[in-house]
C-alpha cells in the first residue's frame, strides 16, 4: 500500500479536491483546545487516492519533528483554516511517535508504529462520534500480507461530523475544435494521345516547251544569215517543294497546387446544471453564509 504526496497524485489537488482551498499551512490544535501543536505540512493518500494521513510540522512544539495524524482523527475547521487533532492530545503523545522523514518510502513497519500510538491512546476526546471512539485495542490477526486499512476504520474512516466541506458543482458549455483528415487529393499528369492532320500546300515547278510558228516563216534568208551550230543548249532549273509535317512539343499550361482554408461557425446548444446551496433551519439559528 504505497503512499504518497497529495501533490505528487494530483498536480492540481487544490482545485480538484478542495475548490481552490489548500490545507497545508492549516493551524492545527490538539483535541478541540486552543493549544497549538503545529500545522499542516502535507497530505499523503493511497494508491487509489483515499487521504490516510495528515503530515503534521510540530514546529516548536517539538521542534524540528514531523509525525503523522491519521485522517480519521482529524476534524477540519476550513472557516478558521484550521485542523483539530482529536487523536493527538498530548506532547507526550507526540513524542511517542516516530518522526516521518519525506525522503524515506513510509512502510508497513512505519505505520504500525504511528498506528501503536493512536490505538493505545485510550478513549478519545468526547466530542468524537462513537464511531471513533475507545480505539485501544489492535486489530486480531493480521500481518503485513492481509492488512487493510478497513481493519483500522476509526483511524482513516473520514465522517461527516469532522469533515465538513463539499463541493458545488456546475456545468460550463466548452467549446473546443478537433482536426481531422477528411480526405487527400493528389494532382499527377497522364498522356493522352490523338491523332491529328496537317495540310501543307508544296509547289512543283515544271518546263513547258512551247514550239510556236514564227511570222517570217517561209522566208528565205541567205547562206551568212544561216548558222548552223550543233551543241547549244537552253538550262533551266526546276524546283519543288517536299511537305515536311512533324510533332515537337510545347509548354501548355502551368498547374500550382495550394490550400485555402474556409472559415465558418458552427453553433452548438446545451442545457447546463448548476448546483446551489439549499439551507434549510429548525427553529431560529444564526447562519453566516460566506462566499470566501
Amino acid at each position: 500500500m504505497a503512499l504518497q504526496s497529495i501533490a505528487d497524485f494530483e498536480p492540481n489537488y487544490k482545485e480538484e479536491i478542495f475548490a481552490g482551498e489548500d490545507i497545508k499551512g492549516f493551524d492545527v490544535y490538539a483535541g478541540d483546545s486552543d493549544e497549538k501543536v503545529g500545522t499542516v505540512y502535507d497530505a499523503l493518500v493511497d494508491e487509489t487516492g483515499k487521504f490516510r494521513y495528515l503530515v503534521v510540522d510540530t514546529g516548536i512544539w517539538i521542534f524540528g519533528k514531523k509525525v503523522l495524524l491519521p485522517i480519521g482523527s482529524a476534524r477540519f475547521d476550513y472557516g478558521a483554516h484550521r485542523v483539530h487533532a482529536t487523536g493527538l492530545r498530548s506532547k507526550a503523545q507526540a513524542e511517542q511517535l516516530p518522526a516521518y522523514n519525506e525522503a524515506e518510502p513510509l512502510d508497513y513497519d512505519g505505520e504500525e508504529q504511528v498506528r501503536g500510538v493512536y490505538r493505545n491512546q485510550g478513549t478519545v476526546a468526547a466530542s468524537t462520534p462513537a464511531s471513533t471512539a475507545a480505539i485501544t485495542a489492535a486489530p486480531a490477526s493480521y500481518d503485513r500480507s492481509n492488512y487493510s486499512y478497513d481493519l483500522d476504520r476509526p483511524l482513516y474512516e473520514t465522517n461527516e461530523q469532522n469533515h465538513q466541506n463539499f463541493k458545488l458543482y456546475e456545468e460550463r458549455l466548452i467549446a473546443n475544435k478537433n482536426r481531422a483528415k477528411t480526405g487527400e487529393v493528389a494532382v499527377g499528369k497522364r498522356v493522352e494521345t490523338q491523332t491529328a492532320k496537317a495540310s501543307v500546300p508544296i509547289e512543283k515547278e515544271r518546263v513547258v516547251i512551247e514550239r510556236v510558228t514564227p511570222v517570217e516563216a517561209g522566208r528565205v534568208v541567205s547562206v551568212g544569215d544561216a548558222d548552223f551550230q550543233s551543241g547549244e543548249v537552253a538550262r533551266m532549273e526546276v524546283y519543288e517543294e517536299t511537305a515536311d509535317i512533324h510533332k515537337e512539343a510545347f509548354v501548355r499550361e502551368e498547374v500550382n497546387i495550394r490550400k485555402e482554408v474556409v472559415r465558418s461557425t458552427v453553433d452548438g446548444e446545451e442545457t447546463l446544471r448548476r448546483e446551489e446551496l439549499d439551507i434549510k433551519t429548525d427553529g431560529t439559528p444564526v447562519v453566516d453564509d460566506k462566499n470566501i
